[in-house]
């Protein structure tokens, strides 16, 4: 694998602390995974590493007006979120989780939908970085990762997802997401990743 710093954007997912912190509101569902997998650590040298080789980091993360104005509850899981009253804009659940602190220059990218690039200026951002290239991490497999995924395959990006880097509910749930990604962009593991830069 090789990757071109210049024009490669590593996405980190959902890293919020209502979404993978211990005592956030999805803790039930995913926290379990997060710990097991490590996928905190994983992910902080994934961004360490793209910040050492100049490489572009966007931190995704859902959030709702206040009342949940914009929240569209079509899909299950975002019903979920009405019903807890979570990832409200400003509050501390939709933060990014101190492990994992946005530097100056990174973009934090806020969207109301699944896919880090519906209702968002993700891909504006990307097209005009002359970004090619997405390394997809983050929280959930079979939830933001795939839909993002398959939307920057879509988009024309290549796609790589960091398999130890993600997580979802269950290991059979983000395993089914890896094996789609044979067929849909690429799978690697950290390391591969970073001496692909």
């Amino acid at each position: 694998m090789d990757l071109n710093a210049s024009t490669t954007a590593f996405i980190a997912c959902h890293f919020e602390n209502d979404v993978v912190g211990a005592d956030g509101a999805f803790a039930p569902f995913f926290r379990a995974q997060v710990e097991e997998r490590g996928v905190l650590a994983v992910a902080r040298r994934l961004v360490d590493g793209a910040h050492d080789k100049g490489v572009q980091v966007a931190f995704t993360r859902v959030a709702f007006k206040e009342g949940h104005s914009d929240l569209v509850t079509n899909i299950p899981l975002l019903g979920v979120v009405a019903q807890q009253g979570s990832l409200l804009d400003g509050s501390p659940g939709a933060d990014i989780v101190d492990e994992l602190k946005p530097t100056a220059e990174d973009w934090v990218i806020t969207n109301p939908k699944v896919s880090a690039f519906a209702s968002s200026d993700l891909d504006e951002r990307l097209k005009n970085a002359g970004i090619d290239t997405v390394v997809l991490f983050g929280v959930a497999s079979n939830v933001t990762i795939e839909s993002s995924g398959r939307s920057a395959g879509d988009l024309g990006y290549r796609v790589v997802v960091v398999e130890d880097a993600c997580s979802a509910a269950s290991p059979e749930a983000h395993q089914a997401t890896i094996e789609s990604f044979g067929l849909l962009g690429e799978v690697a593991s950290a390391d591969d990743v970073l001496a692909a830069l």
